[in-house]
Parts: C-alpha cells; structure tokens; sequence
C-alpha cells in the first residue's frame, strides 16, 4: 500500500513539474517575440498623379485588298509565271491555260463572220437588182421585199456571228491570268498540268496589296460604352478623336508606324458580344503580311490617378486588398478596387484609398501579417540607398 502511494506522489510531481516548464517556455517564447525589433519594411505614401497606360487587344493582319485570282474559264494550267511572295503589279501575267481549244473556236468564229459577211454582199446585190426591177415595174412588189427581207436576215447572221468571234476571243484573252492590282502573291496549291475552273473551290493564288494593311481587333459593348460615355457623345466623334495606336508584332517587338483606328462596325455580334474595329497603319517596306496576328496597343492617360504597385497588393476571394499602415506602425488590412486597365506593374485605384495613407509595398504575401507592427521606410529612399552603396 505504502509503495501504491509513493508511486502516485512521483507521478503528481512529475506533472506539475511539466506544466511548469511548458508555462515557462511559453513565457520565455513571449518575452522573446517581445524582445524582437520590428522588420523594416518599405512603404510608399499615398499622392495623386498622372500615369500613362495602355490597353491591348488581339489583332489580326489583313492586306488592303486581298484578292482572289480565280479563272474564268476552264482549262489546264500549262504556265505558271510567278512564284509565293513575289511582289506583282497589275495587269502582270501570272497564269496561263491551255489556249488549243478556245484559238479553235475564234479562228471558227472569225470564219463564220466571213461568211455572213459575204452572204451580206450577195444579198445586198440581190436585194439592188430587185429594186430597180421593181422601179421598172418588171417585178411584182412581193419578190421585192423577198430580196429585202433576205438582206436584213443576212445582216442578223453577222451581227451574230460578230458576237460569236467577241466572246471568242474574250474567252481566249481569260486564258491569260492577270493581277487586277498590284500586291504580293499568296500561296499557289495549283501548278502546271492542274485543271482549273470557275467553280473551283479554291483559287489559284492570292494577291494582296501589302502597302497599308488593316488591323482588325475587338471591342466589347462595355467598352464602347464607355467610349461613347454611355451613348453621351457620338461614337464617330470618338473614334476621330481616338490617339494614334500601336502595333505588338508576334515576337513582342512593335511595328515601327503607328496606326489609326478607321472604323467600328455597326453591329454587335451575338455570339461574341463585341464589335469588330479597324485600325489603318502604313506598310511601305512590306513587313507586315496578310493573315499575320499582333496586339493592338491602345495609349490612355489616367489624370490625377492613384497609383500603387501591383506587388503591394493581395488578394482574397476575389477581391484585392492593401496593408495601410496606422500610426502605431501596425499593418491594417483595407480592401480596395482598381481600374481594369494596367500595364502588368501598376495599378490604378478607383477606392479604398486617400492621399496621405502610407501603405507597404514590401513583404506582402509573405513577410506581413495583419495587426503586425513594422518598422517603416521609404520604399524609393530605401531603394536609392541601395543603388549608391552598390555602386560604392
């Protein structure tokens, strides 16, 4: 029995010998967090500015005009005298077809003209002699309109025949494929020995004329409202007044010319919500092609904008949100809305915000916590301190 309690007083004191080292500990951990200097942090105060921005949307190149070369009659190819990319002007030959069978028909035609034509003489001969004898009153008045009625059906067969050997003769020149502008070549899926026709569905080349080229981009109906202010000012007005716009080549490099936005169209398409734009830029160099895709760079300037780093922000179901720091040098976290447009390091605020406010722009997203007490600097002072003790 004397052995069951001592067992259980050495248990009791084990037990109160812990709680006493956990409580200890935990006070240690305290003093030590306490003890602690607040991290420094760098901040940035609140001011109104003005801020250029811009906003980007998806385009696509297209030619001035791009043109379709299609034959008007059919044939085989026998000529192919041009080649992909090749630079044309207009009436230049590019194609030609198998000119056997339509030589045949104008040469047939040419002599069936012939032979109207003399049929026309004899008649005319015919119909002469008839009048005088008719004049003479050798010849009844009914065989001489005989004779009239045959040269005027003689003249019709060579008015026919005439517009036999015309069509003859055009159908012969379609044989000869021509640029109707001047432009670049597309691409050729048809060589020599391939049969051409009007029907077929795909053309024989392409030319574009590459010396100014559309831009054709999107806006959305929010957008043009807010072009238009929600329908306040007419939207060609706007347009006229829009700044000139930039081109963002494949590569990310930008075009050299700026362009100006041409047109809206006047219809909102259902299926996409949004209305086709048209920017006109000049190509003189032929750098940009038909078919070819970029970003068109719209330039907006914001006025009197506050404007914070996009690293200063976080964000928390669906909304962002901002450390403000108090006068205590404690981090508040404010929520906050900003403008859809930006450039991918800055945003624009709408609210949540007020000159004056000092907010952090360092160690968000892993450093701060809300209620944390920092020890404050200036963010850009502390950035060109940086840079002189480097260069130091």
């Amino acid at each position: 029995m004397k052995r069951l309690i001592t067992t259980k007083a050495t248990a009791t004191l084990m037990a109160v010998a812990l709680v006493t080292t956990v409580s200890c500990s935990k006070n240690d951990d305290q003093a030590a967090r306490q003890q602690m200097p607040a991290p420094v942090i760098g901040t940035q105060t609140i001011s109104y500015s003005d801020v250029d921005l811009s906003q980007s949307y998806p385009a696509t190149i297209k030619g001035k005009t791009d043109i379709e070369i299609r034959p008007q009659v059919s044939g085989f190819i026998t000529k192919v005298l041009v080649d992909e990319g090749q630079h044309v002007n207009k009436g230049q030959t590019l194609f030609v077809l198998d000119q056997v069978q339509y030589q045949a028909a104008v040469d047939q035609a040419a002599a069936a003209v012939s032979a109207a034509q003399t049929a026309v003489k004899s008649a005319q001969m015919t119909a002469d002699q008839k009048q005088a004898l008719f004049d003479k009153n050798i010849i009844s008045e009914y065989e001489n309109q005989l004779a009239k009625n045959d040269l005027a059906n003689a003249k019709s067969n060579l008015a026919t025949a005439n517009a036999s050997l015309t069509s003859a003769r055009k159908n012969l020149a379609y044989t000869v494929v021509t640029a109707p502008s001047s432009g670049v070549i597309g691409s050729i899926p048809f060589r020599e020995g391939s049969l051409a026709s009007p029907s077929m569905a795909q053309p024989l080349t392409t030319v574009s004329d590459n010396s100014q080229v559309y831009a054709y981009f999107s806006l959305t109906e929010k957008d043009i409202l807010n072009m238009t202010e929600n329908g306040a000012k007419p939207l060609q007005q706007q347009i006229a007044e829009m700044p000139a716009v930039k081109l963002q080549l494949a590569d990310g490099s930008m075009f050299p010319i700026e362009g100006k936005v041409a047109t809206v169209s006047g219809v909102i398409g259902t299926g996409t919500g949004a209305a086709t734009v048209r920017a006109l830029f000049d190509n003189p160099n032929g750098m940009l092609r038909s078919g070819s895709t970029g970003q068109i760079v719209i330039p907006m300037q914001e006025k009197n904008a506050i404007v914070i780093p996009q690293k200063a922000t976080f964000e928390l179901q669906d909304r962002k949100f901002v450390y403000v720091v108090n006068d205590s040098n404690k981090v508040i976290s404010t929520p906050i809305t900003i403008s859809k447009i930006n450039d991918g390091k800055i945003y624009v605020v709408t609210s949540g915000l007020e000159p004056g406010n000092v907010i952090a722009v360092e160690g968000v997203g892993n450093t701060l916590r809300p209620n944390m007490e920092i020890s404050p600097v200036d963010a850009a002072q502390k950035a060109a301190a940086a840079a002189q003790a480097a260069q130091q």
